[in-house]
């Protein structure tokens, strides 16, 4: 009888365990992205190496920065659409490689940051392709980046995200195992899911109006990134909401409220 009492209780106490198992591998834990990098810091400029270096410390999950092609193809970072005003994507490397940022350091092209990221392998990279001036440019950008991304060897560590759906529809064409995320808001999970991406990355203002597309995106296997949430009420709403990924240009604030969370 003793025996058989052993046999139950251990047996109970293996499907608890299962059960509390199951329950933390269900569970939402929302990811910190550092947006250009961490950049409000000392010593620090949005889209820098530095910004990257400074993700990885913090232990943020992943780093975000920006990407363009120049006229004579070759891809830097860069987040605004214009120097002096000239579109980024219509000058030339040499017309950009003076610019210097505010931390001091040059322009880096993507060569220069990816190499940077190999030797950083705990930091996601979250590679946002600009907007060019044309469909052109934007699938030729695409494809450039691609071709970097793999020869680097950082193709495992790379999501993709773009505010251009024609640069998104050719990302999820050349690289059908990388995340790729749409930026614009005007989609909805349904319609994302059926053109091949992994999620959304919206505005949190878009989720405002549309909080049901969290659990939308969830139920299709789909995950949800939201930018850019730099006040502590946002994100301790969004993370109660069950966000993926939080992308914020104060993360380690928000790496602090992801712990407390869990």
């Amino acid at each position: 009888m003793l025996k058989k009492k052993g046999i139950l209780c251990a047996w109970l106490l293996g499907a608890l365990c299962m059960m509390m198992s199951c329950a933390n591998e269900q569970e939402v834990k929302t990811r910190v992205i550092a947006h250009r990098g961490y950049w409000t810091c000392e010593g620090s400029a949005q889209n820098s190496i530095r910004s990257l270096e400074r993700a990885s410390e913090i232990g943020a999950y992943g780093s975000e920065f920006d990407v363009y092609l120049t006229a004579d193809s070759v891809l830097v970072l860069f987040h605004d659409d214009k120097i002096g005003g000239r579109h980024v994507a219509e000058m030339t490397y040499a017309e950009l490689s003076d610019t210097i940022l505010e931390n001091g350091e040059p322009v880096p092209t993507l060569d220069q940051f990816l190499e940077r990221a190999k030797s950083l392998p705990d930091i996601r990279l979250v590679y946002e392709l600009k907007v060019h001036p044309t469909p052109e440019r934007d699938r030729l950008a695409a494809q450039a980046s691609v071709a970097m991304v793999e020869a680097k060897g950082l193709a495992d560590r790379t999501d993709y995200i773009s505010f251009s759906l024609e640069a998104c529809k050719e990302l999820i064409r050349l690289a059908p195992d990388a995340k790729v995320f749409y930026l614009n808001g005007e989609l909805a999970p349904e319609e994302l899911k059926a053109m091949g991406f992994a999620g959304l990355d919206y505005h949190f203002s878009v989720l405002e109006k549309h909080p049901e597309w969290i659990d939308a995106c969830h139920e299709l296997g789909m995950e949800v990134n939201v930018w850019t949430v730099d006040e502590k009420p946002k994100m301790e709403e969004l993370i109660g909401q069950g966000v993926d990924y939080l992308t914020t240009d104060y993360p380690e604030e928000a790496l602090s409220l992801t712990e407390r969370a869990r």
